[in-house]
């Protein structure tokens, strides 16, 4: 399940792969996917003494660009250790056997709920084409690959990595999905949260400061649980957090804040919704009220044309998963 899930996917790009990189401190960089639209989904590389790993991968189709941003940091793809993956959603590790292949000495990092999907992805190639059908599918997501077991590393709670002497902690963590676990850079005191830890559109920053909401797919949400990871992730008072949607934030206590009170927010709005007609629809358009009062306190952009076009995909996943949680509780 994606974020900008239902946006009309574009075909990745001919000619030659350039891709957008930004650089931040201790060798982490955030490549763009291209995944749906500029800026919406990101990798990250991280390179130390010499060797690298990457946190999530985007698509298949994302391959090129990720590889093209290692050439562009100088790192020859026999010094990648790790793949990370924060969890199974085809917009974070779609691309992970591809990119494995690329990758000779690499090996895949995975929550055990997710291994073993990532070792034979028939079950989730067949739920992603039922949901988009095989012409969207095939333009948004491309050939999964599967990885061999032996490349496969699975996690405990509190598994520990290294990246040439770097220690990074593995901290399972459900309430977007089942699968997920957050990586803590134990060295850099940084984390890389998937979508544990919501997810921050550069667009809607206003003077450095970002602005939060939670992502809440089908069919695994929990608010419950997701309240605890988050709890979790702000006990670690990480520096800054990475997001795959989309990148660096700081300010984590307030933002961490802002995040539970939007998790209370949405599942109070489908509450009282639940036995409506249409509610679907109404919960959609009670969701952006809330988002839109939560940005004019931003100073974001008043324009609703603009906030359409940034919120209304990830309205719709919300609605999915909010309803399917109704639905389980009953």
């Amino acid at each position: 399940m994606t974020a900008g899930g239902n946006a009309d996917p574009r075909p990745a790009p001919a000619g030659p792969v350039v891709p957008a990189v930004e650089d931040y401190p201790d060798g982490i960089s955030s490549i763009d996917t291209g995944y749906v639209r500029p800026r919406l989904d990101a990798s990250h590389l991280i390179v130390h003494r010499g060797r690298a790993a990457f946190v999530d991968t985007g698509t298949t189709h994302s391959v090129p660009r990720l590889l093209a941003g290692l050439d562009a940091k100088g790192v020859p793809r026999e010094a990648v250790d790790w793949v990370f993956v924060t969890h199974i959603h085809l917009d974070h590790a779609g691309g992970a056997g591809a990119l494995l292949e690329a990758l000779p000495n690499a090996r895949a990092v995975v929550h055990p709920r997710g291994a073993a999907h990532l070792a034979d992805p028939t079950r989730l190639i067949a739920s992603t084409r039922q949901v988009y059908g095989d012409e969207v599918y095939a333009r948004l997501y491309g050939d999964i690959r599967p990885i061999p077991a032996e490349r496969l590393v699975v996690t405990e709670d509190g598994t520990r990595l290294a990246l040439a002497g770097r220690s990074f902690e593995f901290l399972h963590t459900p309430g977007h999905a089942l699968h997920h676990h957050v990586i803590l850079d134990r060295d850099a005191r940084v984390l890389f949260s998937g979508d544990t830890f919501g997810i921050s559109y550069r667009e809607f920053d206003v003077d450095g400061r970002a602005f939060i909401m939670p992502t809440m797919p089908p069919t695994q949400f929990d608010p419950e649980q997701m309240h605890a990871s988050i709890d979790r992730i702000l006990a670690l008072a990480p520096q800054a957090v990475f997001l795959t949607h989309y990148s660096r934030i700081v300010e984590i206590e307030r933002l961490g804040r802002e995040l539970r009170a939007g998790v209370r927010a949405y599942v109070a709005l489908a509450r009282h919704h639940a036995a409506a007609p249409e509610r679907a629809a109404r919960l959609a358009g009670d969701m952006f009220e809330w988002l839109s009062t939560a940005l004019d306190a931003h100073g974001f952009d008043p324009d609703p044309a603009q906030r359409h076009a940034l919120l209304d995909d990830d309205i719709g996943l919300n609605v999915q998963g909010l309803l399917t949680w109704l639905a389980r509780c009953a």
